[in-house]
Protein backbone atom coordinates (compact mmCIF):
# COMPACT_ATOMS: atom_id res chain seq x y z
CA UNK A 1 0.00 0.00 0.00
CA UNK A 2 1.19 3.18 -0.64
CA UNK A 3 1.88 5.57 2.36
CA UNK A 4 -1.43 7.88 3.31
CA UNK A 5 -2.60 10.06 6.10
CA UNK A 6 -4.36 8.36 8.78
CA UNK A 7 -6.54 11.35 8.81
CA UNK A 8 -10.75 10.14 8.67
CA UNK A 9 -12.11 12.74 6.49
CA UNK A 10 -16.05 13.40 6.13
CA UNK A 11 -15.97 16.68 4.68
CA UNK A 12 -18.67 18.06 2.57
CA UNK A 13 -19.15 21.03 0.87
CA UNK A 14 -17.08 24.17 2.81
CA UNK A 15 -16.64 27.43 1.58
CA UNK A 16 -13.46 28.94 0.80
CA UNK A 17 -14.48 32.35 1.27
CA UNK A 18 -12.24 33.66 -1.31
CA UNK A 19 -14.36 34.61 -4.51
CA UNK A 20 -13.47 38.12 -3.97
CA UNK A 21 -10.11 36.60 -4.84
CA UNK A 22 -10.73 34.75 -8.06
CA UNK A 23 -10.54 31.30 -6.05
CA UNK A 24 -13.92 29.92 -6.07
CA UNK A 25 -15.32 28.10 -9.70
CA UNK A 26 -17.31 30.20 -11.80
CA UNK A 27 -20.54 28.35 -10.97
CA UNK A 28 -21.64 26.31 -8.06
CA UNK A 29 -22.42 22.40 -8.53
CA UNK A 30 -24.77 20.65 -6.88
CA UNK A 31 -23.01 17.20 -5.23
CA UNK A 32 -25.15 14.22 -4.06
CA UNK A 33 -24.40 11.52 -0.97
CA UNK A 34 -23.28 9.66 -4.07
CA UNK A 35 -20.40 12.10 -4.59
CA UNK A 36 -19.47 11.75 -1.12
CA UNK A 37 -19.62 7.82 -0.69
CA UNK A 38 -16.86 7.56 -3.99
CA UNK A 39 -14.64 10.59 -3.06
CA UNK A 40 -14.19 10.58 0.83
CA UNK A 41 -12.24 8.43 2.84
CA UNK A 42 -15.22 7.24 4.67
CA UNK A 43 -15.50 5.02 8.18
CA UNK A 44 -16.03 2.16 5.97
CA UNK A 45 -13.10 2.48 4.20
CA UNK A 46 -10.53 4.15 7.03
CA UNK A 47 -10.43 1.29 9.10
CA UNK A 48 -8.97 -1.65 6.84
CA UNK A 49 -5.65 -1.33 4.44
CA UNK A 50 -6.43 -3.18 1.26
CA UNK A 51 -3.26 -5.66 0.37
CA UNK A 52 -4.03 -7.55 -2.75
CA UNK A 53 -6.47 -8.72 -5.16
CA UNK A 54 -7.55 -11.32 -6.72
CA UNK A 55 -9.58 -10.23 -9.92
CA UNK A 56 -10.82 -13.29 -11.75
CA UNK A 57 -13.53 -13.18 -14.21
CA UNK A 58 -15.03 -14.30 -17.55
CA UNK A 59 -15.44 -11.35 -20.25
CA UNK A 60 -18.75 -13.20 -22.80
CA UNK A 61 -18.29 -10.64 -25.47
CA UNK A 62 -21.51 -12.36 -27.26
CA UNK A 63 -23.63 -10.35 -24.52
CA UNK A 64 -21.52 -8.02 -23.01
CA UNK A 65 -21.30 -9.39 -19.96
CA UNK A 66 -18.44 -9.50 -17.45
CA UNK A 67 -18.92 -12.35 -14.01
CA UNK A 68 -16.66 -13.59 -11.48
CA UNK A 69 -15.24 -12.89 -8.55
CA UNK A 70 -12.70 -10.79 -6.68
CA UNK A 71 -10.54 -11.87 -3.30
CA UNK A 72 -9.52 -8.55 -1.17
CA UNK A 73 -6.75 -9.52 1.26
CA UNK A 74 -6.56 -6.45 3.94
CA UNK A 75 -4.95 -5.45 7.12
CA UNK A 76 -6.81 -4.24 9.86
CA UNK A 77 -5.87 -0.84 11.16
CA UNK A 78 -8.87 0.29 13.41
CA UNK A 79 -11.75 -2.41 15.40
CA UNK A 80 -14.86 -2.31 13.00
CA UNK A 81 -17.20 -5.12 11.38
CA UNK A 82 -18.76 -2.66 8.63
CA UNK A 83 -16.98 -2.18 5.11
CA UNK A 84 -17.59 -0.30 2.28
CA UNK A 85 -17.31 -2.25 -1.38
CA UNK A 86 -17.91 -0.15 -4.63
CA UNK A 87 -19.69 -1.53 -7.49
CA UNK A 88 -21.56 0.88 -10.16
CA UNK A 89 -24.97 0.16 -11.43
CA UNK A 90 -26.01 -1.86 -13.38
CA UNK A 91 -23.46 -3.99 -12.11
CA UNK A 92 -25.10 -6.27 -8.91
CA UNK A 93 -22.65 -8.00 -6.08
CA UNK A 94 -24.42 -12.06 -6.15
CA UNK A 95 -22.51 -12.88 -2.60
CA UNK A 96 -19.77 -12.21 -0.67
CA UNK A 97 -18.18 -14.86 1.64
CA UNK A 98 -15.80 -14.84 4.46
CA UNK A 99 -14.64 -17.89 6.40
CA UNK A 100 -17.36 -20.26 4.32
CA UNK A 101 -19.81 -18.07 5.23
CA UNK A 102 -21.96 -15.91 3.47
CA UNK A 103 -22.08 -12.11 4.37
CA UNK A 104 -25.04 -9.94 4.49
CA UNK A 105 -25.08 -6.59 2.81
CA UNK A 106 -26.96 -3.57 2.08
CA UNK A 107 -26.50 -1.38 -1.17
CA UNK A 108 -26.15 2.43 -1.14
CA UNK A 109 -26.35 3.18 -4.67
CA UNK A 110 -22.91 2.47 -6.30
CA UNK A 111 -21.65 1.73 -2.43
CA UNK A 112 -21.79 -1.75 -1.10
CA UNK A 113 -22.30 -2.42 2.85
CA UNK A 114 -21.10 -5.26 4.25
CA UNK A 115 -21.83 -6.62 7.60
CA UNK A 116 -18.69 -8.75 8.44
CA UNK A 117 -19.47 -11.69 11.66
CA UNK A 118 -17.17 -9.80 14.35
CA UNK A 119 -15.35 -6.75 15.04
CA UNK A 120 -12.32 -7.15 13.32
CA UNK A 121 -8.57 -7.41 15.10
CA UNK A 122 -6.08 -4.51 14.85
CA UNK A 123 -3.00 -5.72 13.18
CA UNK A 124 -4.68 -9.47 11.58
CA UNK A 125 -4.97 -10.21 8.24
CA UNK A 126 -8.34 -11.22 6.63
CA UNK A 127 -9.91 -12.07 3.31
CA UNK A 128 -13.18 -12.15 1.56
CA UNK A 129 -14.25 -12.60 -2.20
CA UNK A 130 -16.84 -11.19 -3.82
CA UNK A 131 -18.81 -12.44 -6.46
CA UNK A 132 -20.36 -10.26 -8.81
CA UNK A 133 -21.89 -9.69 -12.38
CA UNK A 134 -23.79 -7.94 -14.53
CA UNK A 135 -23.49 -6.21 -18.25
CA UNK A 136 -21.21 -2.62 -17.09
CA UNK A 137 -21.32 0.97 -18.71
CA UNK A 138 -20.32 1.47 -22.26
CA UNK A 139 -18.12 3.74 -22.49
CA UNK A 140 -19.63 6.08 -25.22
CA UNK A 141 -16.32 7.98 -25.87
CA UNK A 142 -13.52 6.72 -24.08
CA UNK A 143 -11.20 7.28 -22.40
CA UNK A 144 -13.20 10.49 -21.17
CA UNK A 145 -16.40 8.60 -20.73
CA UNK A 146 -15.37 5.35 -18.90
CA UNK A 147 -16.74 1.91 -18.90
CA UNK A 148 -16.07 -1.03 -21.00
CA UNK A 149 -15.59 -0.62 -25.12
CA UNK A 150 -17.25 -3.41 -26.90
CA UNK A 151 -16.33 -3.33 -30.90
CA UNK A 152 -15.01 -5.39 -33.39
CA UNK A 153 -11.68 -5.15 -35.27
CA UNK A 154 -11.57 -5.10 -39.58
CA UNK A 155 -12.09 -8.92 -39.75
CA UNK A 156 -15.10 -8.69 -37.63
CA UNK A 157 -13.40 -10.03 -34.21
CA UNK A 158 -14.11 -8.69 -30.75
CA UNK A 159 -12.10 -5.91 -29.21
CA UNK A 160 -12.80 -4.94 -26.34
CA UNK A 161 -11.10 -2.55 -23.83
CA UNK A 162 -11.73 -0.61 -20.32
CA UNK A 163 -10.87 2.27 -19.19
CA UNK A 164 -12.12 4.09 -16.19
CA UNK A 165 -10.59 7.15 -14.51
CA UNK A 166 -12.82 9.46 -12.81
CA UNK A 167 -15.86 7.44 -12.87
CA UNK A 168 -13.92 4.47 -11.07
CA UNK A 169 -12.92 1.13 -11.67
CA UNK A 170 -15.81 0.62 -9.94
CA UNK A 171 -17.50 0.61 -13.31
CA UNK A 172 -16.85 -2.72 -14.00
CA UNK A 173 -15.30 -4.78 -10.95
CA UNK A 174 -15.65 -4.20 -6.92
CA UNK A 175 -12.99 -3.14 -5.10
CA UNK A 176 -12.46 0.25 -2.60
CA UNK A 177 -12.78 2.99 -4.97
CA UNK A 178 -10.83 5.54 -3.75
CA UNK A 179 -7.23 6.74 -4.64
CA UNK A 180 -5.39 7.19 -1.46
CA UNK A 181 -5.45 3.24 -0.33
CA UNK A 182 -3.48 1.28 -3.24
CA UNK A 183 -3.64 -2.67 -3.47
CA UNK A 184 0.27 -3.32 -2.95
CA UNK A 185 0.11 -6.19 -5.64
CA UNK A 186 -2.81 -7.93 -7.47
CA UNK A 187 -3.23 -10.97 -8.82
CA UNK A 188 -5.84 -10.62 -12.89
CA UNK A 189 -7.25 -13.66 -14.01
CA UNK A 190 -9.16 -12.96 -17.62
CA UNK A 191 -11.32 -15.61 -19.14
CA UNK A 192 -11.67 -15.15 -22.45
CA UNK A 193 -12.58 -17.03 -25.81
CA UNK A 194 -9.65 -19.27 -27.58
CA UNK A 195 -9.29 -17.01 -30.66
CA UNK A 196 -8.49 -14.03 -28.52
CA UNK A 197 -5.93 -12.87 -26.00
CA UNK A 198 -6.49 -10.76 -22.73
CA UNK A 199 -3.43 -8.02 -22.06
CA UNK A 200 -3.89 -6.52 -18.48
CA UNK A 201 -1.45 -5.22 -16.16
CA UNK A 202 1.82 -6.61 -14.90
CA UNK A 203 3.45 -10.08 -16.28
CA UNK A 204 1.89 -13.03 -17.90
CA UNK A 205 2.29 -16.05 -15.44
CA UNK A 206 0.60 -18.53 -17.79
CA UNK A 207 -2.79 -18.92 -20.34
CA UNK A 208 -4.59 -22.20 -19.41
CA UNK A 209 -6.98 -23.71 -21.59
CA UNK A 210 -10.34 -24.85 -20.64
CA UNK A 211 -12.80 -27.80 -21.97
CA UNK A 212 -15.05 -24.93 -23.07
CA UNK A 213 -13.11 -24.10 -25.73
CA UNK A 214 -11.83 -20.75 -23.82
CA UNK A 215 -8.49 -19.43 -22.34
CA UNK A 216 -8.03 -17.71 -19.14
CA UNK A 217 -4.98 -15.46 -18.77
CA UNK A 218 -3.24 -14.89 -15.66
CA UNK A 219 -1.26 -11.60 -15.20
CA UNK A 220 0.31 -10.72 -12.21
CA UNK A 221 1.40 -7.14 -10.50
CA UNK A 222 4.31 -6.96 -8.39
CA UNK A 223 3.28 -3.23 -7.49
CA UNK A 224 1.66 -1.32 -6.16
CA UNK A 225 -1.20 -0.05 -8.52
CA UNK A 226 -4.04 2.39 -8.43
CA UNK A 227 -7.63 0.98 -10.00
CA UNK A 228 -8.47 3.25 -12.15
CA UNK A 229 -4.87 2.00 -13.73
CA UNK A 230 -5.76 -1.90 -13.62
CA UNK A 231 -7.47 -2.72 -17.37
CA UNK A 232 -8.41 -5.86 -19.81
CA UNK A 233 -7.74 -5.44 -23.33
CA UNK A 234 -9.39 -8.55 -25.68
CA UNK A 235 -8.76 -8.85 -29.21
CA UNK A 236 -6.91 -10.84 -31.73
CA UNK A 237 -3.64 -9.26 -30.93
CA UNK A 238 -0.03 -10.96 -31.95
CA UNK A 239 3.05 -9.53 -29.76
CA UNK A 240 6.64 -8.30 -30.67
CA UNK A 241 9.41 -7.41 -27.63
CA UNK A 242 12.70 -6.32 -27.22
CA UNK A 243 14.61 -5.23 -23.73
CA UNK A 244 15.81 -1.69 -23.53
CA UNK A 245 18.72 -0.79 -21.67
CA UNK A 246 17.97 2.12 -18.72
CA UNK A 247 18.95 2.47 -15.82
CA UNK A 248 17.82 -0.34 -13.57
CA UNK A 249 19.20 -2.83 -16.07
CA UNK A 250 17.59 -4.44 -18.85
CA UNK A 251 13.82 -3.49 -19.30
CA UNK A 252 11.16 -5.51 -21.37
CA UNK A 253 9.12 -4.02 -23.70
CA UNK A 254 6.32 -5.88 -24.98
CA UNK A 255 3.90 -5.18 -27.43
CA UNK A 256 0.47 -6.31 -28.02
CA UNK A 257 -1.10 -5.03 -31.30
CA UNK A 258 -4.09 -6.05 -33.77
CA UNK A 259 -2.87 -8.77 -36.57
CA UNK A 260 -3.04 -6.50 -39.14
CA UNK A 261 -1.52 -3.83 -38.07
CA UNK A 262 1.97 -5.61 -36.94
CA UNK A 263 4.26 -4.13 -39.57
CA UNK A 264 2.82 -0.27 -39.08
CA UNK A 265 3.26 -1.10 -35.56
CA UNK A 266 7.00 -2.36 -35.58
CA UNK A 267 8.00 1.23 -37.41
CA UNK A 268 6.11 3.37 -35.35
CA UNK A 269 6.46 2.09 -31.84
CA UNK A 270 10.31 2.59 -32.45
CA UNK A 271 9.21 5.54 -30.68
CA UNK A 272 9.44 3.78 -27.43
CA UNK A 273 12.83 3.57 -26.31
CA UNK A 274 13.67 7.36 -27.54
CA UNK A 275 10.59 7.90 -24.82
CA UNK A 276 12.37 5.84 -22.15
CA UNK A 277 16.00 7.63 -22.92
CA UNK A 278 14.60 10.84 -22.63
CA UNK A 279 12.39 10.07 -20.02
CA UNK A 280 14.76 8.57 -18.08
CA UNK A 281 17.08 11.31 -17.95
CA UNK A 282 14.68 13.60 -16.87
CA UNK A 283 12.48 11.74 -14.30
CA UNK A 284 14.68 8.49 -13.29
CA UNK A 285 14.31 5.42 -13.39
CA UNK A 286 10.96 3.83 -15.47
CA UNK A 287 9.29 2.68 -12.04
CA UNK A 288 8.25 -0.66 -12.84
CA UNK A 289 11.27 -2.80 -14.12
CA UNK A 290 9.75 -5.75 -12.22
CA UNK A 291 6.25 -5.74 -13.81
CA UNK A 292 8.09 -4.40 -17.65
CA UNK A 293 6.40 -1.71 -19.85
CA UNK A 294 3.71 -3.23 -22.72
CA UNK A 295 1.99 -0.64 -25.26
CA UNK A 296 -1.45 -2.02 -26.19
CA UNK A 297 -3.00 -1.08 -29.08
CA UNK A 298 -7.12 -0.18 -28.18
CA UNK A 299 -10.22 0.87 -29.57
CA UNK A 300 -9.67 4.10 -28.36
CA UNK A 301 -7.30 6.87 -28.14
CA UNK A 302 -5.22 5.74 -25.01
CA UNK A 303 -4.72 5.83 -21.17
CA UNK A 304 -2.20 5.36 -18.99
CA UNK A 305 -2.61 1.81 -17.55
CA UNK A 306 0.02 1.31 -15.52
CA UNK A 307 2.83 -1.29 -17.46
CA UNK A 308 -0.01 -1.72 -19.82
CA UNK A 309 -0.40 1.60 -21.92
CA UNK A 310 -3.38 1.31 -23.82
CA UNK A 311 -2.26 3.19 -27.60
CA UNK A 312 -4.87 4.34 -30.44
CA UNK A 313 -3.57 7.02 -31.89
CA UNK A 314 -3.79 5.45 -35.56
CA UNK A 315 -0.01 4.94 -35.91
CA UNK A 316 1.39 8.66 -36.95
CA UNK A 317 2.90 11.06 -35.14
CA UNK A 318 0.88 14.13 -33.36
CA UNK A 319 -2.12 13.91 -31.76
CA UNK A 320 -4.27 12.18 -34.44
CA UNK A 321 -1.73 13.38 -36.72
CA UNK A 322 -1.97 17.46 -35.63
CA UNK A 323 0.04 19.09 -33.85
CA UNK A 324 -1.62 20.43 -30.47
CA UNK A 325 1.42 23.18 -30.08
CA UNK A 326 0.88 24.84 -34.22
CA UNK A 327 4.28 25.10 -34.07
CA UNK A 328 5.57 21.94 -35.95
CA UNK A 329 7.25 20.28 -33.09
CA UNK A 330 4.13 18.68 -32.10
CA UNK A 331 4.41 16.30 -35.22
CA UNK A 332 8.30 15.12 -34.09
CA UNK A 333 6.62 12.46 -31.84
CA UNK A 334 3.81 10.13 -31.52
CA UNK A 335 1.69 11.89 -28.62
CA UNK A 336 -0.30 8.78 -27.20
CA UNK A 337 3.60 6.53 -26.96
CA UNK A 338 5.10 10.10 -25.10
CA UNK A 339 2.24 11.40 -22.78
CA UNK A 340 0.93 8.14 -21.43
CA UNK A 341 3.73 6.47 -21.16
CA UNK A 342 5.01 9.56 -19.05
CA UNK A 343 2.05 9.26 -17.00
CA UNK A 344 4.11 5.80 -15.78
CA UNK A 345 6.11 8.52 -14.03
CA UNK A 346 3.42 10.87 -13.04
CA UNK A 347 -0.02 8.78 -12.12
CA UNK A 348 1.30 5.13 -11.31
CA UNK A 349 4.62 6.15 -9.33
CA UNK A 350 3.26 9.57 -8.09
CA UNK A 351 -0.95 9.39 -7.34
CA UNK A 352 -2.61 11.47 -6.42
CA UNK A 353 -4.80 10.37 -3.70
CA UNK A 354 -7.81 12.92 -4.24
CA UNK A 355 -9.10 13.70 -8.29
CA UNK A 356 -9.05 17.00 -6.92
CA UNK A 357 -5.56 17.40 -7.05
CA UNK A 358 -5.38 15.55 -10.74
CA UNK A 359 -2.64 17.74 -11.70
CA UNK A 360 -0.07 15.92 -10.20
CA UNK A 361 -0.86 13.78 -12.84
CA UNK A 362 -1.43 15.78 -16.07
CA UNK A 363 0.64 18.86 -15.72
CA UNK A 364 3.80 17.22 -14.91
CA UNK A 365 2.59 14.48 -18.03
CA UNK A 366 2.29 17.54 -20.27
CA UNK A 367 5.37 19.30 -19.66
CA UNK A 368 6.94 15.46 -19.91
CA UNK A 369 6.26 16.28 -23.83
CA UNK A 370 8.52 19.01 -23.93
CA UNK A 371 11.07 17.70 -21.98
CA UNK A 372 10.86 14.41 -24.46
CA UNK A 373 11.71 17.46 -27.51
CA UNK A 374 13.98 19.32 -25.76
CA UNK A 375 16.13 16.10 -25.05
CA UNK A 376 16.43 15.27 -28.58
CA UNK A 377 15.67 18.34 -30.45
CA UNK A 378 17.00 21.15 -27.88
CA UNK A 379 16.08 23.26 -25.56
CA UNK A 380 14.37 25.68 -28.16
CA UNK A 381 12.39 23.10 -29.62
CA UNK A 382 10.87 22.30 -26.10
CA UNK A 383 10.31 25.82 -25.03
CA UNK A 384 8.73 26.73 -28.48
CA UNK A 385 6.27 23.51 -28.18
CA UNK A 386 5.26 24.50 -24.45
CA UNK A 387 4.86 28.56 -25.21
CA UNK A 388 2.62 26.64 -28.11
CA UNK A 389 0.17 24.95 -26.01
CA UNK A 390 -1.06 27.99 -24.18
CA UNK A 391 -3.46 29.19 -27.10
CA UNK A 392 -5.32 25.69 -25.39
CA UNK A 393 -5.81 26.98 -21.80
CA UNK A 394 -9.05 28.57 -21.47
CA UNK A 395 -8.61 29.99 -17.46
CA UNK A 396 -12.27 29.18 -17.10
CA UNK A 397 -12.48 27.77 -12.89
CA UNK A 398 -9.28 26.85 -10.93
CA UNK A 399 -6.97 23.20 -11.40
CA UNK A 400 -7.50 21.97 -8.07
CA UNK A 401 -10.85 20.22 -8.02
CA UNK A 402 -13.24 19.92 -4.82
CA UNK A 403 -12.02 17.89 -2.24
CA UNK A 404 -13.34 14.38 -0.92
CA UNK A 405 -16.52 14.29 -3.70
CA UNK A 406 -14.39 12.87 -6.74
CA UNK A 407 -14.29 16.18 -8.26
CA UNK A 408 -11.94 17.05 -10.85
CA UNK A 409 -10.49 20.88 -11.91
CA UNK A 410 -10.42 22.32 -14.97
CA UNK A 411 -8.61 20.76 -17.98
CA UNK A 412 -5.65 23.47 -17.72
CA UNK A 413 -4.17 21.22 -15.66
CA UNK A 414 -3.05 20.17 -19.04
CA UNK A 415 -1.50 23.07 -20.87
CA UNK A 416 -1.47 26.00 -18.07
CA UNK A 417 0.09 23.18 -15.78
CA UNK A 418 2.88 22.34 -18.14
CA UNK A 419 3.50 26.00 -18.32
CA UNK A 420 3.36 26.93 -14.35
CA UNK A 421 6.47 24.17 -14.13
CA UNK A 422 7.87 25.95 -17.42
CA UNK A 423 8.00 29.14 -15.88
CA UNK A 424 8.82 27.90 -12.09
CA UNK A 425 11.97 26.21 -14.75
CA UNK A 426 12.82 29.70 -14.97
CA UNK A 427 12.74 30.78 -11.34
CA UNK A 428 15.41 27.84 -11.01
CA UNK A 429 17.30 29.25 -13.14
CA UNK A 430 19.45 26.02 -13.00
CA UNK A 431 18.78 22.96 -15.05
CA UNK A 432 20.98 20.81 -13.43
CA UNK A 433 19.03 21.79 -10.61
CA UNK A 434 15.65 21.54 -12.08
CA UNK A 435 16.19 17.97 -13.52
CA UNK A 436 17.89 16.81 -10.11
CA UNK A 437 14.13 18.01 -8.58
CA UNK A 438 12.11 16.36 -10.88
CA UNK A 439 14.15 13.21 -10.21
CA UNK A 440 14.23 13.31 -7.00
CA UNK A 441 9.98 14.08 -6.90
CA UNK A 442 10.09 10.54 -8.58
CA UNK A 443 12.31 9.08 -5.88
CA UNK A 444 10.99 10.59 -2.68
CA UNK A 445 7.59 9.54 -3.58
CA UNK A 446 8.25 6.24 -5.10
CA UNK A 447 4.85 4.23 -5.71
CA UNK A 448 3.29 6.45 -2.86
CA UNK A 449 -0.22 8.38 -3.17
CA UNK A 450 0.20 12.24 -1.96
CA UNK A 451 -1.43 15.47 -2.01
CA UNK A 452 -0.77 18.88 -3.69
CA UNK A 453 0.78 20.32 -0.26
CA UNK A 454 3.25 17.49 0.01
CA UNK A 455 4.24 18.38 -3.90
CA UNK A 456 4.24 22.16 -3.19
CA UNK A 457 6.40 21.79 -0.19
CA UNK A 458 8.62 19.58 -2.22
CA UNK A 459 9.03 22.17 -4.25
CA UNK A 460 9.10 24.84 -2.65
CA UNK A 461 12.31 22.95 -0.25
CA UNK A 462 14.15 21.97 -3.13
CA UNK A 463 14.00 25.20 -5.01
CA UNK A 464 14.86 27.13 -2.33
CA UNK A 465 11.95 29.49 -1.99
CA UNK A 466 8.55 30.33 -0.40
CA UNK A 467 5.81 29.10 -3.56
CA UNK A 468 2.88 29.42 -1.79
CA UNK A 469 1.61 32.29 -3.65
CA UNK A 470 3.30 30.77 -6.64
CA UNK A 471 0.81 27.75 -6.61
CA UNK A 472 -2.10 29.84 -5.21
CA UNK A 473 -2.12 32.07 -8.67
CA UNK A 474 -1.80 28.93 -10.63
CA UNK A 475 -3.87 26.45 -9.25
CA UNK A 476 -6.48 28.19 -7.56
CA UNK A 477 -7.09 31.08 -9.62
CA UNK A 478 -8.29 31.93 -12.79
CA UNK A 479 -6.52 35.08 -13.32
CA UNK A 480 -3.03 35.33 -15.49
CA UNK A 481 -0.92 37.66 -13.46
CA UNK A 482 0.04 40.73 -14.84
CA UNK A 483 3.22 43.16 -14.51
CA UNK A 484 2.51 46.85 -14.93
CA UNK A 485 5.21 49.04 -15.72
CA UNK A 486 6.33 52.79 -16.34
CA UNK A 487 9.17 54.65 -16.83
CA UNK A 488 9.59 58.11 -15.30
CA UNK A 489 13.01 59.68 -14.88
CA UNK A 490 15.17 57.38 -15.64
CA UNK A 491 13.63 54.96 -13.38
CA UNK A 492 11.34 51.90 -13.59
CA UNK A 493 8.25 51.19 -11.74
CA UNK A 494 6.81 48.37 -11.55
CA UNK A 495 4.08 45.90 -9.44
CA UNK A 496 1.81 42.81 -10.48
CA UNK A 497 -1.54 42.96 -10.54
CA UNK A 498 -4.40 40.75 -11.38
CA UNK A 499 -3.30 38.02 -8.94
CA UNK A 500 -3.52 36.72 -5.30
CA UNK A 501 -3.14 38.71 -2.29
CA UNK A 502 1.16 38.47 -1.66
CA UNK A 503 2.03 37.49 -5.05
CA UNK A 504 5.63 37.92 -5.56
CA UNK A 505 7.06 35.94 -8.85
CA UNK A 506 10.16 37.15 -9.80
CA UNK A 507 10.77 37.16 -13.72
CA UNK A 508 13.48 38.20 -16.21
CA UNK A 509 12.59 41.21 -18.66
CA UNK A 510 14.76 43.12 -21.39
CA UNK A 511 15.19 46.14 -20.47
CA UNK A 512 16.62 48.41 -22.49
CA UNK A 513 17.94 44.65 -24.69
CA UNK A 514 19.58 43.59 -21.57
CA UNK A 515 18.34 40.72 -19.38
CA UNK A 516 17.15 41.46 -15.59
CA UNK A 517 15.91 39.88 -12.98
CA UNK A 518 12.66 41.92 -11.53
CA UNK A 519 11.48 41.29 -8.34
CA UNK A 520 7.85 42.38 -8.18
CA UNK A 521 5.04 42.52 -5.36
CA UNK A 522 2.34 43.87 -5.36
CA UNK A 523 3.42 46.86 -4.30
CA UNK A 524 5.53 49.25 -6.33
CA UNK A 525 8.96 48.56 -6.75
CA UNK A 526 11.26 50.62 -9.02
CA UNK A 527 14.73 50.35 -10.63
CA UNK A 528 17.37 52.58 -12.51
CA UNK A 529 17.54 53.04 -15.50
CA UNK A 530 20.23 54.80 -17.30
CA UNK A 531 17.80 56.49 -20.34
CA UNK A 532 15.20 58.30 -20.48
CA UNK A 533 13.69 56.40 -23.08
CA UNK A 534 13.93 53.41 -22.24
CA UNK A 535 11.93 49.76 -22.37
CA UNK A 536 11.11 46.48 -21.27
CA UNK A 537 9.96 43.18 -22.51
CA UNK A 538 8.91 40.53 -20.29
CA UNK A 539 10.71 36.67 -20.89
CA UNK A 540 8.01 34.95 -22.84
CA UNK A 541 9.12 32.15 -20.90
CA UNK A 542 7.11 33.46 -17.68
CA UNK A 543 3.20 32.66 -18.05
CA UNK A 544 1.97 36.36 -17.72
CA UNK A 545 0.89 39.41 -19.15
CA UNK A 546 2.21 42.58 -19.10
CA UNK A 547 1.71 46.12 -20.10
CA UNK A 548 3.11 50.17 -19.52
CA UNK A 549 0.24 51.85 -18.07
CA UNK A 550 1.33 55.35 -19.75
CA UNK A 551 0.55 53.55 -23.00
Amino acid sequence: MKKYLSTICFVLLVSNGLKGQGLLDKTDVAFTRQDTLRGSITKERAWWDVKSYHLDIKVNPADSTITGSNTIRYQVLLEDKRMQIDLQNPMQIYKVVQDGKELKYTRDGNAFFVELTSLQKIGTLRELTVFYGGKPKVAVNPPWDGGITWKKDGNGKPFIASSCQGLGASVWWPNKDHMYDEVENMLISVNVPGNLVNVSNGRLQSVKELKDGTKTYNWYVSNPINNYGVNINIGDYVSFSEKYKGEKGDLDCNYYVLRDNLAKAKKQFKEVPRMLKALEHWFGPYPFYEDCYKLVEAPYLGMEHQSSITYGNGYENGYLGTDLSDTGWGLKFDFIIIHESGHEWFANNITYKDIADMWIHESFTNYSESLFLEYFYGKEAGYAYVKGLRKNIQNDIPIIGKYNLNNEGSSDMYYKGANMLHSLRQIVNNDEKWRSILRGLNSTFYHQTVTTKQIEDYLSEQAGLDLKTFFDQYLRDTRIPTLEYYFKNKTLFYRWTNCVTGFDMPLIAKVNGEDKWLQPGVEWNIMAVPNVNSTLVINKNFYVSGFDITE
